[in-house]
Order: C-alpha cells, then sequence, then structure tokens
C-alpha cells in the first residue's frame, strides 16, 4: 500500500484525508476535483435586437447561465448589449441581411470556436456554432424550416443529412450537447391536437421526424422527454394567431439533445413557458460535467 504523507502524529495516511485523492496511477496526494453543476440555455429569441427590449436581459440576469445558445438573431454585426459582465460571446451570421443567425454566450472560454457545418451552402445562413471544451462539444443549432417552396425542402433534407454526419463525427471524439430550435416536433406528445388538423403540417412531416430520429438512432437522447416522457402540455412555441400561446396550443420544437452516456449527469431539464418575449420559450438543462 502506499504511503504518501505523515499526519500531525507522525503516522503514515492509508487513505486520503477528506478532501484529496490519489492522482491516478501513484502516491501523490492531490485536491478532490467535484464535477461541477452547469446550467445551459437555449432561446430561439426572434430577433436579438427586439428581444433586448423584452426582458432578454432580466431573463439572463435570473438564470445565470453557463453557456447560452440562442437562434434566429436577424443581425449581420454583433451586439454588444447582449454580453452582460463575465461573458463572451460568439456569432455566427447569415450572408442574407436580418435573417436567421445564432450566438453562443458564455463564461468559460472554449478551446475552439466553429461555425458551421462545413458545406458552402448549407453554411451562408448562419445556423450553427459548435464550442469545444475538454469532456464535451456544445452545439447552437437552428435547423431550417422546410416552408417555402420545393428548394427550401430540399435545403431541408440536405441539412439534416450533413448535421447527422457532422454529430457523427463529433461524437466519435467525445460527448455532445446540442441546444436549439430543430424545427420538428417529434411525436403526437409533443403538438397541440389541434395544430394537426391540417393536411401535411410542416414541423410534422413524416421526413422531418426521420431526421430527428436519425440523430436519436445516433446516439443522442431527447432530454427534456427522457425526464418527462409522459408530460402533456409541454410546448416551446406558439403561433401568434389566435391566442395560441395563452390557451397553450403549441409545439415543442426546442431541444436539448445529448449523447446518451451524459444522462445520468443531467439534474433537470425543463421548458419555460412563463419567460416572454419571443414566439418560443427557453428551454433550461442543468447538469454536471
Amino acid at each position: 500500500m502506499a504511503l504518501f504523507i505523515l499526519n500531525g502524529g507522525g503516522a503514515p495516511f492509508t487513505k486520503p484525508p477528506l478532501g484529496y485523492q490519489f492522482a491516478t496511477g501513484s502516491s501523490v496526494l492531490k485536491p478532490l476535483q467535484i464535477p461541477s453543476s452547469l446550467t445551459l440555455c437555449t432561446w430561439n429569441v426572434n430577433g436579438i435586437k427586439a428581444s433586448l427590449g423584452k426582458g432578454l436581459l432580466d431573463y439572463l440576469r435570473e438564470t445565470e447561465p453557463d453557456v447560452v445558445a440562442i437562434q434566429e438573431t436577424k443581425t449581420n454585426a454583433p451586439v454588444p448589449d447582449v454580453v452582460l459582465p463575465g461573458y463572451q460571446a460568439e456569432w455566427c451570421f447569415a450572408e442574407k441581411p436580418g435573417y436567421s443567425g445564432t450566438l453562443c454566450i458564455f463564461k468559460e472560454k472554449p478551446l475552439a470556436v466553429t461555425r458551421g457545418l462545413g458545406n458552402t451552402r448549407l453554411d451562408s445562413e448562419g445556423r450553427l456554432i459548435t464550442l469545444e471544451y475538454p469532456s464535451h462539444y456544445f452545439i447552437c443549432v437552428y435547423v431550417p424550416n422546410s416552408k417555402g417552396g420545393l428548394d427550401r425542402w430540399y435545403y431541408r433534407l440536405d441539412w439534416d443529412k450533413a448535421f447527422l454526419e457532422y454529430l457523427e463525427t463529433l461524437q466519435d471524439r467525445k460527448p455532445v450537447i446540442v441546444g436549439g430550435d430543430l424545427n420538428v416536433a417529434r411525436s403526437y406528445i409533443d403538438v397541440y391536437p389541434e395544430n394537426l388538423l391540417e393536411a401535411d403540417p410542416h414541423g410534422f412531416l413524416t421526413e422531418e421526424r426521420d431526421g430527428l430520429n436519425a440523430l436519436l438512432e445516433m446516439g443522442l437522447v431527447d432530454v427534456f422527454r427522457e425526464l418527462h416522457p409522459d408530460l402533456e402540455g409541454a410546448y416551446s412555441w406558439w403561433s401568434s394567431r389566435m391566442n395560441r400561446r395563452s390557451e397553450n396550443k403549441g409545439w415543442r420544437l426546442d431541444y436539448f439533445l445529448a449523447s446518451a452516456q451524459l444522462l445520468p449527469r443531467v439534474r433537470s431539464c425543463k421548458i419555460r413557458p412563463d419567460v416572454f418575449g419571443s414566439d418560443h420559450a427557453p428551454i433550461e438543462l442543468v447538469i454536471t460535467l
């Protein structure tokens, strides 16, 4: 048995004192490393400048998240006012003015930042930011809507395929956490029934759901549904027409997906319909990493 230090009376310790541990493969004493609990948020704000006047900063001050994934910024230049003291930001802009766009705000500087999928055609709309940390990748994503004709339909299908391949590559290296607006409801429990009366509604088409299911089949989990498998009325987006939000007639389009091995580290995952300022609600994930 390794004896590596003497206590106050001169007798050797046979196990680490409280708050310490053996270094791997040696008898050296080092402080015990306790995993930290992180709060991660994702929110489609439907316009970053507009959201500043609708409570975004109040929400960030209240929540004090470690990382925030923001979608649909609709800006082509940084908006410094959204970055509170103690945070840094990485932006990804669309080529088209005032369209799409993503933003990550974070406390801890990542090892590396990547924008896009590495596909010129699919990366022109500013839809993806990847932050690499020592233990995982964090991906902010705004999946394209399939509405707008056949061109957008095929664009969405191409995006889903490329996104799957991209995440497979990352997950081969280390676990991933994906936060964002996926523009699809996973199953019937995720849509208010009245919204499905229309034939083949966008956001619930078979091919769109197949794209999400492919991500789950590759080893990711839908964190909210893993924790709340039978919870009805849990929506994250509501049409602005006909009092849909006040009547809670919505869709669950916003998600945290995570590599399956991270699920035991999840402490909570919740939708915040009480937070206004956008047609989407923020999603919050608390995880120990």
